[in-house]
């Protein structure tokens, strides 16, 4: 999100924020302030954005500046926006919000426990095949010393060849292996991030990026996206030109949370935008492998990177198994050289026997992919009766590919849903795990990972939750922060 938001930009945001005409109308400048509001709590408008002057809002809404003027005001009064005179004034959060948690959540042993808040699959039955082979592979690695800063050679040239074939030309120098993708975000950021500096990130976003980052002591700024129609191309190429941050992370592929897939378009825009601002674009790709339904893939990011960059991260995670802890970057040779230099403090090399086991593993992708997306196709779609079904009153876009949902419930309500989802039965992870701030409370990730039936069962028990919380004793313990 751009540190400057523009009169237009701030219009197009609040979209139909009108006060609606009856007995008990609002006045227009309270409707204007709620809206506002709204765009902060939601995350799309971050906080330590300057709005733009009353005058210059007030022609871009076609109001008057008075109305204008009194919103500020209220804005002011309840802590959503401080002002200096002759300066501006800055969005901001009342007291009491704060950085919502990204800790890893570790899976239950409770036997009844329905658990949506991992994203995540059992192994493929090719495993145990895989990694009988890998354990007689060893022995051509045995007898040296087990160090490979940037991988195994033939893994790299599998990574290499599969960049390739969607259409970039990468050479195995270009391809660091690493202990997942999480891991090789925390070496980009060791090498590339100073603390203090800029970095740009979704919102919402994954979790545990935020965590990385908030580890290095970085300085984040979001740019938020819409449930219906994800990134503003605006909105995000003006917030690289403007705020220049040294790093920027963005999934473009099924984003996660929200499923979105950024077009070519754009694509291409932000890679040029990347090289005007000085930013080292990283694009997450572990949803790359995913689609879903008959969509037409766009080229990869870094395809239209004329300057090095575009450097993108993916995994085996996702469409293979959690438990294998094999990522890659792609980047150019010499960064990808820099990076290997720069692990030997943290880890010095990825397991051999893991990127073996990852290699073997590779031979049946056609069909472990295929019946990937066959179980996730079919997991999606009972996720999506059910919530039609239960919760007709939820919003949510059915994303094309991926594996979870971005749902807007119907109040900011995600936290205590969550506590009152777990006396029931069923983990879910909250809206403000995805943004800063505590934003994000009007919103819930679902995953569609678990059979079918159990899913079925959660929406069941999520509705009752929900409808727990209508009850005047419980609204009474709400506690969103």
């Amino acid at each position: 999100m751009a540190s400057v938001m523009r009169g237009p930009q701030l219009a197009r945001l609040l979209g139909d924020w009108h006060a609606r005409p009856g007995a008990g109308r609002t006045p227009d400048y309270a409707a204007l302030a709620a809206a506002v509001r709204g765009l902060l709590a939601d995350g799309r408008l971050p906080p330590g954005v300057r709005l733009p002057a009353e005058r210059e809002l007030a022609a871009a809404l076609r109001i008057s500046r008075t109305t204008v003027s009194a919103a500020y005001r209220q804005l002011r009064g309840s802590g959503h926006l401080h002002s200096r005179r002759g300066a501006g004034s800055w969005t901001s959060l009342p007291g009491g919000y704060r950085l919502g948690s990204a800790g890893l959540w570790a899976p239950t042993d409770e036997v009844d426990m329905l658990d949506l808040a991992q994203a995540a699959l059992a192994a493929p039955p090719q495993l145990a095949e895989a990694a009988g082979k890998a354990v007689a592979d060893l022995s051509r690695y045995a007898d040296g010393a087990g160090y490979h800063p940037m991988g195994i050679s033939e893994l790299r040239e599998r990574v290499a060849e599969a960049y390739t074939r969607r259409g970039l030309p990468t050479a195995v120098e270009q391809i660091m292996i690493t202990n997942g993708v999480q891991h090789a975000l925390d070496l980009l950021l060791r090498l590339l991030v100073s603390p203090g500096a800029a970095v740009l990130v979704e919102a919402p976003t994954y979790p545990n990026s935020l965590a990385a980052l908030a580890a290095h002591r970085t300085r984040v700024s979001t740019h938020g996206l819409d449930l219906a129609t994800g990134w503003d191309e605006d909105l995000l190429l003006d917030t690289l030109r403007r705020g220049r941050p040294r790093l920027a992370y963005l999934i473009a592929d099924f984003q996660n949370p929200t499923g979105h897939l950024m077009d070519s378009r754009l694509r291409e825009r932000l890679a040029a935008a990347a090289h005007a601002a000085g930013t080292d674009l990283v694009v997450d790709e572990s949803f790359v492998e995913l689609p879903l339904d008959d969509v037409e893939m766009p080229p990869p990011v870094a395809s239209f990177d004329r300057h090095s960059r575009v450097l993108s991260v993916g995994g085996m995670s996702k469409p293979y198994w959690g438990g294998l802890r094999v990522g890659w970057v792609r980047a150019s040779a010499p960064l990808v050289q820099r990076l290997a230099a720069s692990r030997v403090g943290a880890d010095l090399a990825s397991p051999v026997l893991d990127q073996l086991v990852a290699t073997r593993l590779w031979e049946h992708a056609s069909e472990i992919i295929a019946a990937r997306r066959t179980q996730l196709r079919q997991r999606r779609d009972a996720l999506v009766a059910a919530l039609r079904a239960e919760l007709p009153q939820w919003r949510f876009v059915v994303p094309a590919g991926g594996p979870t949902m971005w749902v807007e419930l119907d109040g900011p309500v995600s936290t205590a849903l969550a506590r009152a989802a777990q006396r029931l039965g069923v983990r879910v992870a909250p809206g403000p795990r995805f943004g800063l701030d505590g934003t994000l409370e009007r919103f819930l990730r679902l995953p569609y990972t678990l059979a079918p039936g159990d899913l079925t069962e959660a929406v069941h028990r999520l509705a009752a939750a929900s409808l727990d919380l209508t009850r005047p004793a419980d609204l009474e313990r709400v506690d969103v922060v």
